[in-house]
């Protein structure tokens, strides 16, 4: 499952990144960020409207702001 589809609150691993599909600067962010293999992470709001893009994770103690696209790349599973 990908952190885009994982449900609102409840925390989630991240077991793989596709790194490929992203831009090489993103993907750099996105480390930056916290975003890698293993790290706990939470979906705490979703954009209202169609695309419901971005989306806000809880990495760690920070909340950060993911565009869909980023989260259709991260594959998470229940913690």
């Amino acid at each position: 499952m990908t952190l885009d589809g994982f449900e609102n609150g409840r925390t989630a691993r991240i077991v793989a990144v596709d790194w490929s599909s992203l831009d090489e600067s993103e993907g750099k962010r996105l480390k930056a960020l916290g975003i890698d293999e293993g790290v706990e992470v939470a979906v705490t709001r979703r954009g209202v409207f169609g695309t419901r893009d971005p989306l806000a994770v809880r990495v760690g103690r920070m909340t950060i702001a993911l565009r869909r696209s980023h989260a259709l790349a991260i594959e998470v599973e229940p913690v």
